[in-house]
């Protein structure tokens, strides 16, 4: 049975490409969509304003494996777009999966 994986995604961007990084960010987000992306949010640190978050959950682990790999290839036709805006390049774009345990509260 496969379960939902949650996603988190963190990295800073440089200043100087806000701009064109807030842009390529509608590209990115309708491409997640070809990965069964569900519950896409997005997020500005509160006191490192250049530091994001993106939330979202995928149906299997599967997708988690690809979205980790893809969003760091600077050969994708979408995602490669944000090398230049992420500080230190897409290799620092943190990735982490997870299985939601809230049901276990319910038990």
């Amino acid at each position: 049975m496969n379960k939902n994986i949650y996603i988190f995604m963190e990295y800073k961007i440089k200043t100087e490409k806000r701009k064109l990084y807030q842009q390529l960010m509608k590209e990115t987000a309708a491409a997640l969509s070809d990965y069964q992306v569900e519950s896409f949010q997005w997020f500005q640190a509160v006191d490192q304003k250049e530091l994001y978050v993106e939330m979202f959950h995928v149906p299997a682990l599967s997708y988690y494996h690809t979205l980790k790999k893809e969003r760091r290839s600077k050969d994708h036709p979408i995602f490669g777009k944000l090398e230049e805006c992420v500080e230190g390049g897409l290799e620092k774009i943190h990735c982490w999966g997870f299985y939601a345990q809230h049901e276990q509260l319910e038990e």
